[in-house]
């Protein structure tokens, strides 16, 4: 019997292919928190921190790059 979780990647028609990308981004979080961690020498829970700190710092980097792009091609209108 499946897991209620799993039903909407199902019916959206992912399967499989939706777990597989799901357990191969875990594995991919996974090495960068432990890099961090070996590299800085923290506890695993401040390599989570930097590491999400990180992730914000970037996905606020792109919307900033985003918003700029977008005023521009509108004033060239």
């Amino acid at each position: 019997m499946t897991s209620p979780a799993l039903l909407p990647m199902a019916a959206r028609g992912r399967g499989i292919g939706g777990i597989v990308s799901w357990f191969i981004r875990i594995v991919i979080y996974d090495i960068c928190i432990t890099g961090i961690q070996d590299a800085l020498g923290v506890s695993r829970m401040a390599a989570l921190f930097i590491f999400l700190g990180l992730l914000a710092l970037f996905a606020f980097g792109a919307y900033m790059l985003r918003k700029r792009m977008s005023s521009e091609a509108d004033a060239e209108i």
